[in-house]
């Protein structure tokens, strides 16, 4: 009987090693700075989403099994969210809103990138990045030109990673930043 309440999920598990493989791969330096997206907190969250997103669509192509590991990155990925804002200082009042907001944004930038990451479209998902990133001045279009040729080099990156692996937690692979 103890053993059922203790006993570890193996989704929730592979959920987490592929949401914490996705960040460590947003986080990569080449993305920040200057030249890169703005190194702030909704800088860091749309690398984030756009991980995520390429990461989710690839695992919705598992059948059930990953579109069930997608639902469960999606989870952890705002349970990690709650936990962050939590830790920022974020009253607890707030916080319910504040993720609601987010996952608003997570939803409408996933709508945005799908037609034009599934078309190779580089110029639809550069205006798309344009319009949807969240950065205190107007978008660089330069930046966005070179995230959707990142994000769309990364598909194939992806696609080129057996479905397999990637659902039994195997890293996934982006292109190189």
């Amino acid at each position: 009987m103890f053993s059922r309440l203790f006993r570890k999920d193996r989704g929730k598990q592979i959920a987490r090693s592929l949401y914490d493989s996705l960040v460590r791969s947003a986080r990569r330096p080449a993305f920040y700075g200057p030249d890169g997206v703005e190194d702030s907190v909704d800088g860091r969250y749309d690398m984030i989403v756009l991980h995520a997103v390429l990461v989710m669509r690839r695992l919705r192509e598992g059948g059930d099994i990953g579109r069930d590991l997608a639902q469960r990155i999606f989870d952890v990925m705002f349970d990690d969210m709650d936990a962050a804002l939590r830790e920022m200082g974020t009253g607890d009042l707030s916080v319910g809103k504040k993720i609601k907001e987010m996952g608003e944004a997570f939803y409408g930038r996933a709508k945005a990138y799908e037609t034009p990451l599934a078309e190779g479209d580089l110029a639809a998902l550069s205006l798309a990045f344009e319009r949807n990133m969240l950065e205190e001045g107007e978008p660089n279009p330069d930046v966005c030109a070179r995230l959707a040729d990142y994000a769309l080099k990364s598909v194939k990156t992806l696609y080129a990673q057996p479905i397999e692996a990637l659902m039994a937690g195997e890293a996934p692979r982006f292109a190189e930043a």
